[in-house]
């Protein structure tokens, strides 16, 4: 926070149980991100809606950069829109995301996109964020 970050994600693993933590970010005057990895179950998120800004889904493992996106994402990401239903909450997914599967990523329920390997490495940088760019 004093670095000067907008927010700050905390992982669900390693906080079960997150409240005070969020709660403390939200003092800090910064935007809570609650992270959850993909063997984490959706369910765990339930609850906890009222005290987070974002739910970061990770698509891949956590750990390096260029990892393939798992598809059973896609499930996950409909899963937790759901329990954001109407709440100001961005759903951002981070982790496989290309030019190839991002629409299908942002017509599951993401509104926001980490996207690394999937620009870096593009044939063509540019082109790439600007098709990026045009999902939302």
């Amino acid at each position: 926070a004093e670095a000067g970050a907008d927010s700050i994600g905390i992982h669900l693993e390693v906080y079960p149980d997150p409240v005070k933590h969020l709660d403390k970010i939200a003092e800090l005057g910064k935007g809570r991100t609650l992270v959850l990895n993909p063997d984490t179950p959706v369910e765990k998120l339930e609850g906890l809606m009222d005290y987070v800004d974002r739910i970061l889904l990770m698509s891949v493992f956590p750990g390096f950069g260029g990892q393939k996106f798992i598809p059973e994402t896609i499930g996950r990401i409909q899963n937790v829109s759901e329990l954001i239903s109407g709440r100001d909450i961005d759903l951002q997914v981070d982790g496989g995301i290309y030019v190839e599967n991002a629409a299908e990523v942002v017509a599951a329920g993401a509104t926001n996109l980490v996207v690394g390997t999937g620009t870096f490495r593009a044939p063509d940088m540019k082109a790439a964020i600007a098709q990026l760019k045009q999902l939302g």
